[in-house]
């Protein structure tokens, strides 16, 4: 599903380079559930960044499916990210003026998808994610842990076949990150989707299938 060769990434930081990621080599296979791991600085939302088409590389080459990812124009890497891949954060990135229901929606708006069917699946995945009496509440009208799960819902909204999730836990008290996880699970193990997560907790990393750890820009483990 993810394959990464010899990938290198920098900043012209005062004019000169500041490597974030240095000779990356990555096989993720498809359905794999795996953490990323690292000190702050040691390069894990960088490469979140650039498997979610986020950012682009300098140099190696990154494959998404059989899909070399690299050099993309704009629209074309939109048009990758909203077919092949959903994000969920650590602040949930939800918009406070749309309803859970309409944030859930909003990937299918830019996909193009009428409003009777983008409504209709984002309610389908607010009923998923255990939310179905939530979706005309605003953001604000939500705890930290229902946000959470609207911007999961919202990630799964395209079917993607790579979730990306940049401590999606690291705001939630304990029994709700447990309970977010065993969310996550759920789609990895249901849906089959391929799954990285960057986490700072050991007992989120041990719920996967495997840790990649990173340090200084390069994987070490």
């Amino acid at each position: 599903m993810i394959r990464i060769r010899q990938l290198n990434k920098s900043y012209q930081v005062g004019g000169r380079p500041l490597h974030v990621l240095s000779d990356l080599h990555l096989d993720v296979e498809e359905g794999e559930f795996v953490a990323i791991m690292g000190s702050s600085g040691s390069g894990k939302s960088t490469l979140l960044n650039v498997l979610g088409i986020l950012d682009a590389y300098d140099s190696g080459t990154y494959h998404l499916g059989e899909t070399l990812v690299k050099d993309l124009n704009e629209a074309d890497a939109a048009r990758y990210r909203n077919r092949y891949v959903g994000f969920v954060f650590q602040s949930f990135h939800l918009l406070p003026f749309k309803s859970a229901t309409e944030n859930v929606a909003l990937p299918l708006y830019y996909a193009g998808v009428g409003r009777r069917q983008r409504t209709e699946r984002a309610n389908e995945l607010l009923e998923r994610v255990g939310l179905a009496d939530r979706g005309h509440h605003l953001p604000s009208q939500l705890s930290g842990g229902q946000k959470q799960r609207v911007a999961i819902a919202r990630a799964l909204v395209t079917r993607p076949r790579v979730v990306l999730a940049d401590e999606p836990t690291g705001a939630l008290d304990s029994t709700t990150s447990d309970e977010i996880m065993e969310l996550l699970l759920d789609v990895n193990h249901s849906d089959g989707a391929t799954i990285l997560i960057v986490t700072h907790e050991g007992e989120v990393a041990r719920r996967t299938d495997r840790t990649v750890l990173l340090h200084d820009g390069r994987i070490v483990s």
